[in-house]
């Protein structure tokens, strides 16, 4: 294996997604410094946090910025006076303006969580499970002005299993991108890399995930809503209601039985898991939770809760 380039890194990044990155990254090349977004209040009483990758980047000994966005002179001249080689970056959820992207000598290269030009945008693996695709992946791409519109410099695909949920997936992914950046730096660096501008056709955009969207239709059919509950686990969570309180689903099965009630109708509840019906199909509830108590399997569930007959809603 021939020896690695020298090279002077830059990275931007903010959830536990873009830690295996810098972490891949820092081990291979060093990292001269780390932008991610402001401390943001969260949980109860609202107090400050660091986001995962500014936690990651103290115990490195890193030296870490959190400009509120790149659009002042003074945030230029920052990533300017590095002189970077290339900055990465991995789910920062800031805009770079061109000037931004102009500053290292090999670009702004992203780690994208999709096989582009398909999903585009915010919410790539959930919408990847939502629409049922049987494969993802991620693109490496140097970035441009446009949403997820540069060119590509290396792609990996892993299929989408039938029990995936977009945790199982996000943290797969997430592996994946630190070692495909590793290689793709390399060879990028070494003037060994063709860049693909992504086709016109097949663009399709990942919009942001939105809390309603969790709420399940029973008239769907059972495929879809199993999908739903891959898809938002683990946020927002797949839920509907039970007497009027909300009833999470954390895991779940479509069953190819014909339904014998109204959708929503609790059909069976057993050591199995709570068999639904939906409009089509049968939907087997492996694993849930009420407001209030911690997530447990059916058959736990059940011991305390009467289902048979019971009637789920939307609302």
């Amino acid at each position: 294996m021939s020896e690695r380039p020298r090279l002077r890194l830059g990275f931007a990044g903010t959830p536990d997604f873009a830690v295996p990155a810098l972490d891949a990254l820092h081990a291979a090349y060093g990292i001269c410094a780390v932008f991610t977004q402001p401390d943001r209040p969260a949980g109860r009483g609202q107090p400050l946090h660091a986001s995962p990758v500014k936690v990651r980047a103290a115990e490195l000994k890193l030296p870490v910025h959190q400009p509120v966005d790149f659009k002042s002179p003074e945030s230029i001249e920052v990533l300017r006076g590095l002189k970077l080689d290339a900055l990465v970056v991995v789910a920062y959820g800031l805009i770079l303006p061109p000037a931004a992207l102009a500053c290292p000598r090999l670009g702004c290269i992203n780690i994208h969580a999709s096989l582009l030009p398909r999903w585009r945008g915010a919410a790539p693996i959930q919408r990847a499970v939502l629409a049922g695709d049987a494969h993802t992946g991620l693109t490496i791409m140097r970035m441009a002005a446009g949403l997820d519109t540069g060119p590509m410099l290396a792609t990996r695909s892993i299929d989408i299993g039938a029990r995936d949920t977009a945790k199982s997936l996000h943290d797969e992914l997430a592996r994946l991108g630190g070692d495909l950046i590793v290689e793709t730096l390399a060879a990028l660096a070494q003037g060994q890399i063709e860049e693909l501008a992504q086709p016109a056709a097949g663009v399709t955009y990942a919009q942001k995930i939105n809390k309603a969207e969790a709420l399940i239709d029973w008239q769907e059919d059972a495929e879809r809503i199993s999908r739903r509950v891959r898809a938002f686990n683990p946020w927002p969570v797949a839920e509907t209601r039970l007497g009027g309180a909300q009833l999470r689903i954390w895991d779940a099965q479509p069953l190819a039985e014909v339904p014998r009630s109204v959708p929503g109708t609790v059909l069976a509840a057993h050591q199995a898991g709570v068999d639904v019906a939906c409009g089509q199909g049968v939907l087997r509830i492996l694993r849930l939770q009420l407001a209030g108590r911690k997530p447990m399997a059916a058959d736990e569930f059940i011991r305390g809760q009467k289902l048979d007959g019971a009637r789920f809603a939307a609302s």
